[in-house]
């Protein structure tokens, strides 16, 4: 059974968790386990009061997890760009739907309104946004944390692969310690609440950026 990382030092995550952004797959996957898991993160996310932030389309996890968000009760907000819309059927029932110009866009402004980051299973589009958020940490970009919904265990070979790359030395095991997991939406809610994020060597001087 694998160790899990949970970091203990560091300095408190410093912001009310309040909105969510969530990278999912834009399809349901090949088993029923799949959508099930974003239709409980989508109640555990109103049932805490807390705002979905997500791609904006309407197929696929990225559809159930909206669609559960509000269905109870709760707040969805869509950023999708123009040339996905029709592709991805952006979702007309949301609380707001920012349609932007380019994928650049629709990433910065997701990280811009959200407070935490979770990957729910899903394709490339999604390991893509959620390892640009990680390493926005890693930089001191953005303090906010990340985690991965570990449905189960489709993201087991990712975290395998996290850690071997602690072992050779690539990754160092405090920013190796941003990124949580859990099987559970709870649990991972549970975590990113309370984690305390590492310092952030200053690698860049960001002010240049």
């Amino acid at each position: 059974m694998k160790k899990e990382h949970r970091p203990e030092q560091g300095i408190p995550y410093d912001r009310r968790m309040r909105r969510v952004c969530v990278f999912c797959g834009s399809s349901s996957g090949g088993r029923p386990v799949y959508a099930e898991a974003a239709r409980d993160l989508g109640r555990e996310l109103v049932a805490r009061q807390l705002t979905l932030v997500y791609g904006g389309g309407q197929v696929g996890l990225m559809g159930e997890v909206a669609d559960a968000v509000l269905q109870a009760g709760g707040e969805a907000i869509g950023v999708i760009p123009h040339a996905l819309a029709s592709r991805e059927i952006a979702h007309q029932g949301l609380t707001r739907l920012h349609v932007v110009s380019s994928m650049h866009e629709r990433k910065a402004l997701m990280a811009q309104l959200s407070d935490v980051f979770i990957a729910l299973p899903g394709g490339f589009g999604t390991y893509e946004e959620f390892f640009e958020a990680v390493t926005w940490t890693q930089l001191g970009v953005h303090r906010k944390p990340c985690g991965l919904l570990n449905v189960a265990g489709f993201y087991d070979p990712i975290v395998g692969f996290i850690d071997r790359a602690v072992e050779e030395q690539f990754v160092r095991p405090q920013h190796r310690a941003t990124i949580l997991v859990d099987t559970a939406a709870g649990g991972l809610l549970d975590q990113l609440g309370r984690v305390r994020l590492p310092d952030v060597p200053k690698w860049i001087d960001l002010a240049e950026y």
